[in-house]
């Protein structure tokens, strides 16, 4: 053994290394200047020779511990460029020295992910392919401030974990390395040494792409290759930041499309604005529909890869429809190497083990006292937005972080320090994440599934509000649905219960859905919902849609119930596009479209949804005969409002009245009894003049028709 190399060698540290407990490998064998030279270490397990290979020379190391850990002493003064050169067995490897590049993370990138201000982390955090002082490789980084050690174990080094040591970050716990030579493809993990001696796999919490196998790999991703062409949609993506644009959604999963093509060339005849998937991120299994997100910044594998995912929003955008993303951040499941005790402490999740887990599914909540945790979500919400160009999150499951006692027993919970049920640090959370995301990315809608009477949900930002663009109106929803199922002779008894809504309507901004969750667990399909024979049905359906357009509020309707789904929805199984044979199917799918292109066309319909004075009630209180009339406002003059007449019953109302406030001519533009949307096919006029005979408080009426289980909208 060299004497000189001998005597720079910190024992003690090569132990730590040797033994997978050393934080701060960059300390020990990156390149050191003595006065004997340049000192060059590297810990190589199972490698019978390590050479130095420096401009046209090659230095031999010597073996200085039988683990694997070499060493030279180079002739120079100054660390020059350099790569190992590893012969195991008859195969030989050059590489960088991943000890020689200093850390990427700044001390103010440090320090902002530990204040939960770091929103950029996806950045820097998880493993993103870069180019340092002209040699390419991967950058490595992981949060694991309770590990003793963090190893990085993949297909590059042979899954030999103690080849490859991370440095530790003294103020925040991320670990970090820069390692030469790494791609994109590679398959990686992180081995976590616990204290006790355990050594946990883990995959990447801020991984770009991963496995299908929630216990596979995490996969290297360049997420940044992609060549956008959506920069028309992304200028103009700041206007729905006012609430008065038209939106109108599909909800649907990727799994029911062949292809890219297929979905947005529906979109775009149906005439939607928006689609909303099911979570993109990978998940667990097919049976959640999605909902058991476990990388968070992975696209799922099922539908291609992250380049594909990208062409799909570029598609989307161009044709002009814009894209909602489920997210779901209440929650993480539970697997060996998921985000559970992800250092050997309770990191991701709630400190109480009493309060970590969800009372309906088993699955873990998160933290979101902890700064890092609630930066965690915060930026991966961001990532989102600018890495795919994301329109919306639509957020699930709100009520289970709102509430301390969701789905618990007394004694299953713990009080705020206020003695209440709030989650504070989730309030906190919510206000923290509408701020960040709504104020760097105008126009970005973020919803809310919230079924609770919790106050001031949507509103602006640094108002007293949670800061949503928008909230679910689940009271109008299953006000909707249990009217509908009604036998129409029993209608008149719940006449009110269509009308309710309109009651505290002005109370947030809302989204009318019409969601996956009406249309499975035996609730049946939208149109089975319906009563009488199945002409009955499709009648019904139709009338029921043309009152959830007129309705205030923006719009949502989840896959295969604008043509008529009939089977419940199963994640199991594609929507039943053979019904689109049927004239009744086909004529549902051909009215839906109508109602959208009617939504767009006239601004009453959209730009005033919260107020009075987009809405007024011609007749609320028909319960005798089941019907409505209302009208949809805008405050611009000369602008053309709507009138909707509505007949619940299968009877028909011959020489109908309504009131109407001008005495001007009213135009049909939608009747849905038409024989061309599988209806009846009575023929009415189009054009109605108004009469000076008083009606419904108003000083003028006009008089036509009403088609049985009949939905009539005049434009004046």
């Amino acid at each position: 053994m060299d004497e000189k190399v001998y005597g720079y060698m910190d024992w003690p540290r090569i132990e730590a290394i040797v033994y997978g407990e050393e934080t701060a490998p960059r300390d020990v064998m990156g390149p050191r200047i003595t006065q004997d030279g340049v000192l060059i270490q590297g810990f190589f397990p199972d490698a019978e020779e390590v050479s130095v290979i420096s401009g046209k020379k090659t230095y031999v190391c010597e073996k200085e511990d039988e683990a694997g850990y070499f060493a030279v002493l180079l002739p120079v003064r100054k660390v020059p460029e350099y790569r190992f050169l590893i012969k195991m067995g008859e195969t030989e490897k050059e590489c960088y020295d991943p000890y020689a590049f200093p850390c990427q993370i700044t001390e103010e990138e440090e320090k902002a992910f530990c204040a939960g201000v770091y929103y950029e982390a996806y950045k820097k955090l998880g493993a993103h392919p870069v180019e340092i002082k002209g040699v390419k490789g991967t950058l490595f980084a992981v949060w694991a401030p309770n590990a003793v050690s963090v190893n990085i174990a993949g297909d590059f080094n042979g899954w030999i974990g103690r080849a490859t040591i991370m440095h530790r970050m003294p103020m925040s716990g991320i670990f970090e390395l820069f390692v030469p030579g790494v791609e994109a493809g590679t398959h990686y993990k992180y081995e976590i040494k616990v204290k006790g001696g355990e050594v946990l796999l883990k995959a990447d919490p801020y991984g770009n792409s991963a496995d299908h196998d929630p216990e596979g790999a995490s996969v290297v991703a360049d997420v940044s290759a992609f060549q956008w062409n959506d920069g028309d949609w992304m200028k103009e993506r700041h206007r729905f930041d006012d609430r008065k644009q038209p939106v109108s959604i599909y909800e649907t999963s990727l799994e029911e499309w062949k292809s890219a093509e297929e979905l947005v060339e529906f979109l775009a005849e149906e005439d939607f604005t928006h689609v909303e998937l099911h979570p993109v991120m990978e998940y667990l299994d097919d049976i959640t529909g999605g909902y058991s997100t476990y990388a968070y910044y992975a696209p799922t594998s099922r539908f291609g890869s992250v380049t594909d995912f990208q062409k799909l929003v570029d598609e989307l955008h161009q044709a002009g429809i814009g894209v909602i993303l489920d997210w779901t951040p209440a929650q993480f499941p539970r697997y060996a190497s998921g985000l559970e005790r992800f250092d050997g402490t309770p990191l991701y999740e709630r400190q109480n083990p009493a309060e970590a887990i969800h009372p309906f599914w088993g699955t873990l909540l998160y933290n979101y006292g902890s700064p890092m945790v609630k930066d965690f979500l915060i930026s991966n919400a961001c990532f989102w937005a600018e890495v795919y160009h994301a329109d919306g999150l639509r957020m699930d499951d709100v009520d289970a972080m709102l509430y301390l006692d969701y789905g618990r027993k007394d004694g299953e919970w713990v009080q705020n320090r206020y003695g209440g049920n709030k989650n504070l640090d989730a309030i906190e959370f919510f206000k923290h994440f509408n701020s960040v995301i709504r104020g760097t990315y105008p126009g970005i809608m973020t919803i809310a599934e919230e079924s609770t009477a919790w106050p001031n949900v949507t509103g602006k930002i640094g108002s007293d509000s949670l800061g949503f663009t928008f909230k679910w109106n689940m009271g109008w929803m299953h006000d909707f649905c249990e009217y509908m199922k009604l036998d129409p002779y029993f209608r008149k008894n719940d006449h009110h219960a269509l009308t309710f809504a309109m009651s505290y309507n002005d109370a947030e901004d809302y989204i009318l859905p019409l969601s996956h969750d009406e249309v499975v667990h035996l609730k049946c399909s939208m149109v089975n919902k319906m009563p009488g024979y199945k002409v009955d049905k499709y009648a019904n359906l139709r009338v029921g849609y043309t009152y959830m357009l007129g309705h205030s509020g923006k719009k949502l309707l989840f896959m295969g119930q604008e043509f008529g789904q009939e089977r419940e929805w199963s994640e199991a199984r594609e929507l039943d596009w053979f019904l689109l044979q049927n004239e009744l199917n086909q004529g549902l799918q051909d009215y839906v479209a109508e109602l959208l292109k009617l939504y767009r066309k006239y601004p009453c319909m959209y730009e005033i949804d919260n107020s009075w004075d987009g809405f007024e009630w011609i007749n609320a209180d028909d319960a005798d005969r089941s019907t409505y009339s209302f009208i949809r406002k805008t405050s611009r003059e000369k602008t053309k409002r709507l009138l909707f007449v509505l007949n619940m019953t299968p009877v028909e109302r011959k020489d109908y009245c309504v009131g109407v406030p001008e005495k001007k001519k009213y135009k049909l533009v939608l009747n849905s009894a038409e024989k061309r949307f599988g209806g009846s096919g009575e023929e009415l006029k189009t054009d109605y003049t108004a009469t000076a005979e008083p009606s419904d408080y108003k000083p003028y009426r006009i008089t036509f028709d009403l088609p049985a289980y009949g939905a009539l909208v005049f434009a004046f």
